[in-house]
């Protein structure tokens, strides 16, 4: 996890999970949710998904379409969003 950059807004981590928080309620409307497990020094988010997205055949879709490109928009560090 990188803590390491100190730009407004708090670290790569906090502003990440600003985000997904943001996301949360939509999925959550869906009988699902998504947790931030981590942020690597690569750029990398972690993700885990709960509810109705387990096992869902779009939860794919939302995870590059809706989640990864949100945070990419708005935290450019992220490289890539990855379920675990």
């Amino acid at each position: 996890m990188s803590d390491s950059n100190n730009a407004p807004g708090g670290t790569l981590r906090e502003r990440v999970a600003a985000i997904i928080n943001q996301l949360r309620p939509a999925i959550q409307g869906d009988g699902g949710d998504l947790e931030l497990v981590d942020v690597d020094d690569n750029g990398i988010v972690q993700v885990r998904l709960h509810g109705a997205c387990v096992g869902c055949p779009s939860a794919a879709m939302t995870l590059k379409f809706g989640v990864e490109r949100n945070l990419k928009a708005n935290v450019p560090e992220v490289t890539e969003v990855v379920c675990v």
